[in-house]
């Protein structure tokens, strides 16, 4: 086996982002140029209309403005939006160009302008969201305005320029750890060094988590802990982080989505670890806000004497008097005493924290500016694209690794730079050129045996076992775990030689998606048979949850929009949740029922060849699976036509 240069590796990785930056990059002008703001918004990409609330500073003295999503119809509702901390916006308003009766304008009909500045999400809850903007935003004229105002994600320049300047370090290193790192991860041939002592003893773990936590703490250099669907990574990550506490006063804790940064943190309070998060989380409570920079920042004894020197700073901007010496003393002894006082509160802040918690490219954060750690935890490491993992990797003297590279990939918009290599993640080239630093995780807790079998063999290689306690469950007697209800018989040639009828898919503009609207009335009637079996009073009183996936987020939307509109659905509303493969990434239901739309003559189902997105499909599921899909179309590909044989066989046995 040839080895490749660390240095030709990582300026081919910078190239391939250079092919994605610029392909997003376009992709955006052409969206902002030539999208129906109604498709935009559809994609959950822009809030419109806004009720633009009150600005005011917030306690890190950045101006920021709080804006209300307004619903203009019923399947507004239906619509999950991509906002999140860290995401940079734009304002707009929206001219109407011809007067329209419908309340939905059509694209030709609207002219979009935008405000010349662009601000960032601090955080959002539910429809209200708070961004930071410039100091000089025109925020009068953004809250007065005489025209409809909206939002709209912009394109993502800051998180590109971040992977780009940490591939340049990392290319650049000449020694130190960083270069030791690089070399170690391009090699196959060089071993990751590691401790030796004893096996600690950790009995509310099974063999396969405890050895995992062991050889965390005994690698030197590098661990990768791979954990199959409920197999209990976040339990093992979490032991493994308190344990090396015990070894290191703190520790650094990455994932690529502030969602699984908000998860390991959470566990991490739980178990009593003094948690810093950089950033806001994904769910607003108070229980998250507690540990957040933000929230510790303006609790601090200190901060009120701050807030009074910032607030005396920018009224003496405004009062400013020309060549006034007075004011510039003045000035410089308020900037200097705010310094001084900002300086002792994050010391204070960083200095009992234990484990400092934010996404791959938050570690970049100005607070972070000249502080190392020994040990770097990442996340879903699977799911970061190796530029984003080397930014946290600079801070740090080792590197442990925690996520399923047979799930869900990172996302690549590029086709070219996907094909050439981009997808491949750090955590897979670690899995192929030290398969001794690799711990698999082998015993699950979620599904039963039935439902995780599949997966096992097609994934795993069948090494991954049912925990005794589960493996039968079920929610019905003699119920059969898996079932495919088959819409073949529904997608019939039509005589006239016209194409397929019945549950057929149909394809929602240039880059919306697909729907199939037969399949969703038969996803809804399945429910509702299903549920009918099970029973109303059983279903309330034991809480049994049904989550509902498609990879398609057009029929994600169609099927919410049913059970919305289903009166007998409502008493079970609060135990439905419809959403796309990564929606419910991380996640697990009672009952999973999955729609996978592709039905068509020539056998084409698109990102369905994704396979370790089914992979999490299939593994949500703790006691029954429902797929629906047209057998012939979807049993073209092998993995499908095995996971269809292998539910005809469980039926079989029954």
């Amino acid at each position: 086996m040839t080895q490749t240069s660390p240095i030709l590796e990582l300026q081919r990785q910078r190239m391939l982002l250079e092919i994605e930056y610029f392909t997003e990059k376009e992709a955006f002008r052409r969206q902002t140029e030539t999208m129906g703001l109604q498709r935009i918004i559809k994609r959950g990409d822009a809030w419109f209309p806004l009720r633009v609330g009150k600005s005011y500073y917030n306690s890190l003295n950045q101006l920021v403005i709080e804006v209300h999503r307004q619903s203009v119809s019923d399947d507004d509702i239906d619509i999950e939006h991509n906002f999140e901390f860290g995401k940079p916006v734009v304002f707009f308003t929206a001219n109407i160009q011809q007067p329209s009766t419908n309340a939905q304008h059509s694209s030709a009909s609207i002219r979009l302008s935008y405000f010349n500045f662009t601000g960032t999400v601090s955080y959002v809850d539910g429809d209200r969201m708070v961004v930071t903007v410039p100091d000089s935003a025109p925020l009068l004229e953004l809250q007065n305005s005489e025209r409809q105002v909206g939002v709209a994600l912009f394109f993502d320049e800051t998180s590109y320029k971040t992977m780009f300047d940490a591939l340049d370090r990392v290319m650049k290193a000449k020694s130190g750890r960083l270069a030791y790192l690089r070399d170690l991860f391009y090699s196959s041939t060089a071993t990751p060094q590691t401790y030796s002592f004893a096996p600690m003893q950790f009995p509310w773990l099974n063999p396969t988590q405890e050895r995992a936590v062991n050889e965390v703490l005994r690698a030197k250099d590098l661990m990768v802990v791979h954990g199959p669907p409920g197999t209990g990574k976040t339990t093992t990550l979490v032991e493994a982080i308190y344990e090396t506490l015990h070894r290191e006063s703190q520790v650094l804790v990455c994932a690529q989505s502030n969602m699984a940064v908000d998860w390991i943190s959470e566990q991490l309070v739980d178990r009593g670890v003094n948690v810093l998060r950089i950033g806001n989380p994904t769910r607003v409570n108070d229980k998250m806000l507690s540990f957040t920079y933000e929230r510790r920042f303006e609790a601090h004894p200190d901060y009120e004497m701050l807030w009074a020197i910032r607030k005396a700073i920018r009224d003496l901007r405004s009062h400013k008097k020309r060549g006034s010496e007075n004011w510039h003393q003045k000035m410089d002894r308020l900037k200097s005493r705010a310094t001084e006082l900002e300086i002792r509160i994050n010391a204070q802040l960083f200095g009992e924290a234990r484990v400092i918690a934010c996404t791959l490219v938050g570690s970049a954060n100005r607070l972070l500016e000249g502080m190392k750690f020994n040990t770097l935890f990442i996340d879903e490491a699977a799911q970061a694209l190796e530029a984003a993992c080397w930014i946290p990797i600079r801070r740090v003297s080792r590197v442990v690794l925690a996520g399923d590279h047979c799930q869900l990939p990172p996302t690549v918009k590029s086709l070219a730079a996907l094909k050439a290599g981009l997808g491949r993640t750090l955590m897979e080239r670690l899995v192929e050129n030290h398969p001794n630093a690799v711990s698999l995780l082998q015993v699950q807790y979620r599904m039963n045996d039935d439902i995780m079998r599949f997966s096992s063999d097609w994934f795993y290689g069948g090494r991954v076992q049912s925990a005794p306690q589960i493996r039968h469950r079920s929610i019905l007697d003699y119920d059969i775990p898996i079932e495919w209800v088959d819409t073949q018989q529904l997608s019939i040639s039509s005589p006239t030689g016209g194409g397929r009828e019945g549950a057929h898919e149909q394809f929602i503009g240039e880059t919306f998606g697909r729907i199939n609207t037969v399949e969703a009335e038969l996803t809804i009637s399945t429910l509702h048979n299903y549920l009918a079996k099970i029973g109303k009073s059983r279903i309330l009183e034991e809480r049994i949850d049904v989550g509902i996936i498609s990879p398609y987020r057009a029929q994600v939307q169609l099927l919410r929009r049913l059970i919305r509109r289903d009166a007998a659905l409502k008493p079970f509303r609060h135990l439905l949740s419809v959403n796309t493969v990564d929606g419910f990434q991380g996640q697990e239901r009672d009952v999973i029922i999955i729609s996978l739309v592709r039905s068509n003559d020539e056998g084409q189902i698109g990102f369905l060849r994704d396979l370790r997105r089914m992979n999490v499909a299939i593994t949500r599921a703790r006691m029954k699976l429902i797929i629906i899909g047209d057998s012939l179309t979807i049993t073209q590909h092998p993995f499908y036509r095995k996971l269809y044989e292998y539910v005809q066989a469980l039926k079989l046995e029954d």
